[in-house]
């Protein structure tokens, strides 16, 4: 990405973070949340016990961890792919 300033001609160089990153992250973090208030929700409602809500609340965090991570992987992959498809119409 570059930049000029508008009293200059030098190009300046900017890097930011994508917004899906942003979103997905942020969405990914809600799930993560909800997903927790319900080990703890069924805590409180004695469904669970002290040890089980424990083993649920690092199986949710290690699956909603490698969910994100699965989907950053695939969306990276897409964002700037190094293999680009050759068409038969184009070059003939």
């Amino acid at each position: 990405l570059t930049k000029t300033q508008p009293n200059s001609s030098k190009k300046r160089l900017t890097m930011s973070v994508p917004t899906p990153l942003i979103i997905g992250t942020i969405a990914y973090l809600v799930l993560a949340f909800v997903l927790v208030g319900g080990v703890y929700a069924s805590l409180a409602a004695g469904t669970l016990s002290k040890d089980n809500a424990a083993i649920g609340q690092v199986v949710v965090l290690v699956a909603v961890f490698s969910m994100w991570l699965f989907w950053l992987c695939a969306w990276l992959h897409q964002w700037h792919p190094l293999i680009m498809p050759l068409y038969a119409g184009k070059d003939d």
